[in-house]
């Protein structure tokens, strides 16, 4: 009898190691799973200007941060005066970026060709208004600061 349960303890403990074994985990695959699971499109904190420090939640973050720049751009070309012989109705896009470091930066103006010839010094005027921005921080990923990328649509309408 002693002999037996010596015999089945022993056939136990031999196959039994396999659960006790760990597996190793390798840092690379996790690292790779990592990087396939976070969302580069978007970042966890949008850049902000002093007005929209205090906003917590990220679509308002967003929100405020459209808002502070569309409103200081529509303020900045009302202050120009603008006078036409026709009525003119469109977008203009404004292209631009801020790098990780909070600097606001124009990549690209469209602006249609009506409008230039009618206004030839707007698009100096939208990039001196976008320039006098300063951005009080950048956008964060994992807490890290990173270059974001904006197409802000200007509609200008005159009547």
């Amino acid at each position: 009898m002693l002999q037996r349960l010596l015999f089945i303890f022993l056939l136990l403990l031999a196959t039994s190691c396999q659960y006790f074994e760990t597996e190793k985990v390798n840092s690379e695959k996790i690292y790779n799973e990592e990087i396939k699971a976070i969302d580069w499109k978007d970042v966890d904190r949008y850049p902000s200007f002093a007005e929209c420090e205090n906003t917590l939640e990220k679509l308002e973050q967003k929100q405020c941060f459209i808002n502070t720049i569309s409103t200081h751009l529509l303020q900045s070309i009302s202050d120009k005066n603008l006078v036409t012989v026709q009525e003119i109705s469109d977008t203009i896009k404004v292209n631009f970026e801020i790098n990780s470091q909070g600097d606001l930066r124009i990549l690209e103006i469209k602006i249609d060709s009506l409008f230039q010839r009618e206004f030839p010094e707007l698009e100096s005027w939208i990039v001196q208004s976008i320039d006098s921005l300063k951005p009080v921080a950048p956008a964060y990923k994992r807490s890290i600061p990173v270059k974001t990328r904006f197409t802000l649509p200007v509609v200008i309408q005159t009547n």
